[in-house]
C-alpha cells in the first residue's frame, strides 16, 4: 500500500515545485495518510509516507525529506523516539519534524520539543495551518542548508542551535574540531558533560559573539555567532585560529549585517543574498551601506577584504571564497 500510495502522489505531483521538496509522512491511519497526501501533492510537494517508525526508517535511507509530519501515537516504536533517533543521525538532524498528536497536554507537547520536534498540530488536524506551519519551517530549514553548504565549501564549519540552545545540527567538519577540543570518551557521564561544555561553549558565543576553545596541538578553536538561521534558529561559525593570531576586527555589526557580509565574501550578489536571507535587493543594500560605513571602506572589493578579520581570517581556515 505505502510503495503504491507513494508513487500515485509523486506521479500527479510532478514538475519541478514538487522535486524540490520532499515530505514524508508517518502516521498509521490511513484516512490521515490520505488526507495529508492530497493536501501536500495539491501544495506541490513530492509525498513519501510510512506507517511506523521501521518504515520511515527504511525511507529516510532511502531519500532525505525536506521535511516530516509524524504522529506522535504510534503502534511499537513512537513518534517521539523515533524523532530522538532522526536528530541523533547526523546526516538526518537537520530534518525537522513536525508532531501530530491528538494529545494537548503540555506534558505531551513538551516530551514533542524536548525530542526535537520544532512545532506539532492537533488533531483532528486544520489542513490550512498544517501547510502554513510546514512550509515555515521547510523554507528555514532550507536556508540553513545553503548557509551549512557554503560554509562547508569555505573550509570552516558550522553549528546550528535551535530556539532553547540545543545542537540541532552540526557539519562534519565543526563535529571534528569541537571533538579535539573537548574529548571523546568517558561513557555516559563523559559524554554528558562533554555535551554540558560544550553548549555552553555554545551559548557563550551566542551571548558574546566570539568564543575560543584550546586545542591540543596549542592552536585555539574559535567560534563566531553569525545570526538567526531560521525562525528561533542561531547560526556559528567555527575556524582554527594559529598561536599568535592577529584577532578579528572589532566592528559593531548587527547580527543581519554580518550574515549580509559573510555571504557578500562568499561572491554572492545582492539579489542572491536576498533570496538566501529572504529580504528584498533593496534591503541588502541598506545593510551594505550600513556595512560599509562601519568598515570604512567605499567598494565591495575593499569589504570582502576586510571581511576576513572580521569573520576569520582566510589564513586561518582556508578563509570564505567565491562558491
Amino acid at each position: 500500500m505505502t510503495t503504491t500510495m507513494t508513487d500515485a502522489h509523486d506521479s500527479q505531483a510532478g514538475g519541478a515545485a514538487a522535486a524540490d521538496r520532499v515530505i514524508l509522512v508517518v502516521d498509521d491511519a490511513l484516512d490521515t495518510l490520505r488526507m495529508l497526501c492530497d493536501a501536500l501533492v495539491g501544495e506541490g510537494y513530492a509525498v513519501i509516507v510510512a506507517r511506523d517508525a521501521q518504515e520511515a526508517l527504511q525511507r529516510f535511507e532511502v531519500t532525505v525529506p525536506d521535511g516530516v509530519l509524524l504522529d506522535a501515537v504510534m503502534p511499537g516504536i513512537d513518534g517521539f523516539a523515533l524523532c530522538r533517533q532522526l536528530k541523533a543521525t547526523p546526516a538526518w538532524s537537520h530534518v525537522p519534524v513536525v508532531f501530530m498528536t491528538g494529545l494537548s497536554e503540555t506534558e505531551q507537547i513538551l516530551k514533542g520539543f524536548a525530542s526535537g520536534g520544532v512545532d506539532y498540530v492537533v488533531k483532528p488536524l486544520r489542513i490550512p495551518e498544517v501547510m502554513a506551519r510546514l512550509s515555515t519551517h521547510v523554507r528555514n530549514a532550507h536556508s540553513a542548508r545553503l548557509a551549512r553548504e557554503a560554509v562547508d565549501v569555505a573550509g570552516m564549519g558550522a553549528v546550528v542551535l535551535d530556539g532553547r540552545g540545543r545542537v540541532a545540527w552540526r557539519s562534519p567538519q565543526a563535529t571534528q574540531w569541537m571533538a579535539q577540543a573537548f574529548g571523546t570518551g568517558g561513557g555516559a557521564d563523559g559524554e554528558r558533560a562533554r555535551n554540558e561544555a560544550v553548549g555552553a561553549w555554545l551559548q557563550r558565543a551566542t551571548a558574546q559573539g566570539e568564543a575560543m576553545a584550546p586545542l591540543p596541538d596549542g592552536r585555539q578553536l574559535r567560534v563566531r555567532h553569525v545570526g538567526q538561521s531560521g525562525f528561533s534558529e542561531s547560526m556559528l561559525l567555527l575556524g582554527i585560529a594559529s598561536a599568535g593570531a592577529a584577532p578579528a576586527l572589532q566592528v559593531a555589526l548587527t547580527p543581519r549585517e554580518t550574515e549580509v557580509l559573510a555571504w557578500l565574501a562568499k561572491g554572492k550578489t545582492n539579489r542572491d543574498i536576498a533570496d538566501i536571507l529572504g529580504m528584498s535587493p533593496r534591503t541588502v543594500n541598506k545593510h551594505l551601506e550600513h556595512i560599509f560605513e562601519k568598515l570604512g571602506v567605499e567598494t565591495r572589493t575593499a569589504a570582502v577584504a576586510a571581511a576576513g578579520r572580521v569573520l576569520g581570517a582566510p589564513g586561518e581556515t582556508g578563509g570564505p571564497r567565491n562558491l
